[in-house]
């Protein structure tokens, strides 16, 4: 219930058929798409244990106090996980999303929102000022919506998904969602933060929001979208999109928020202007039950 509660202001109508599970892992299995994967599909990295000051720096109230914490060593993803990669384990378990089931009823509900779907991102015009909608049909093989579709996008990253969903991916694959403190370390690469997605000479080096967010993105850094996997340099570790692209689901949970959980590093829709959470120290929280078009993840394993 919580999940239409948290996302009541979004509405919009529509729906779709989706393709055959067997059809979009074939799709994902075979597709000949441009891919930026420097790593391999699949590939982990081994981060050696240590100790680091988490949220270093904070901006905002929920980023701090920066703490010392201690992590033991673990592997971790080079990149978040794929549409190809989800497409592999919905046809290996037959696993239903959260966007895909029907919602829990809610009194007072619009219509729509009483039917299977997600959050989705739309530029807001002068006709219909929403940022978020929720779009009847939207789900990870259609993540805009009915009329959208992943057929040339196995390498980007799989995204309306709910913790439960990357919860589940993550058991399937022998590992586990990352802790804040995991995903944070990581994603400092073993140097101090930087504060913006730019490499020293200005040119973007991760994907997000160039222009006036929400009316723009100018698309500097080469897309207005989500990005595959592995578009941008590695950080210190050799990890891909630690910070822009989407953000990653934590096992955090939202410090005097219900039912609500930890997602760090930011997204294509982060700006300077608004949200500008492309950095190792930053976090946001987010309904577990509600996925997004800009929410992804990556899987930790444990070191034997």
């Amino acid at each position: 219930m919580r999940r239409l509660i948290a996302i009541a202001a979004l509405m919009l109508a529509g729906c779709g058929e989706s393709p055959d599970t067997a059809d979009v892992a074939e799709m994902a299995a075979q597709a000949d798409t441009p891919s930026c994967l420097t790593a391999d599909l699949g590939e982990t990295v081994l981060i050696e244990g240590g100790s680091f000051v988490m949220g270093a720096d904070p901006r905002l109230p929920e980023e701090g106090p920066p703490r010392e914490m201690t992590v033991e060593s673990f592997r971790i993803d080079a990149h978040e996980v794929t549409n190809a990669q989800f497409a592999a384990f919905v046809e290996a378990t037959g696993y239903v999303t959260v966007a895909e089931r029907d919602p829990p009823p809610l009194p007072g509900a619009p219509p729509e929102m009483l039917q299977p779907g997600s959050a989705v991102f739309t530029t807001p015009s002068r006709d219909d000022p929403r940022w978020w909608r929720w779009v009847v049909g939207a789900e990870w093989r259609h993540p805009s919506g009915p009329d959208s579709d992943i057929a040339d996008a196995a390498n980007q990253p799989v995204v309306q998904v709910a913790y439960e969903d990357a919860q589940a991916y993550a058991e399937w694959a022998g590992g586990a969602l990352p802790s804040e403190a995991q995903w944070e370390y990581a994603a400092l690469g073993g140097e101090a933060a930087r504060d913006e997605p730019m490499s020293p000479n200005g040119t973007p080096s991760a994907n997000f929001y160039q222009g006036v967010f929400p009316r723009r993105d100018l698309g500097e850094d080469g897309f207005t979208g989500r990005a595959p996997a592995g578009c941008y340099p590695p950080n210190g570790y050799g990890l891909y999109d630690m910070i822009g692209n989407v953000w990653e689901w934590t096992t955090a949970e939202g410090r005097g928020v219900p039912d609500a959980g930890v997602i760090k590093g930011g997204s294509f829709l982060c700006a300077a202007n608004y949200c500008a959470r492309y950095r190792p120290a930053a976090r946001q929280f987010q309904e577990r039950g509600l996925g997004a078009d800009h929410i992804g993840f990556r899987v930790v394993y444990t070191v034997e």
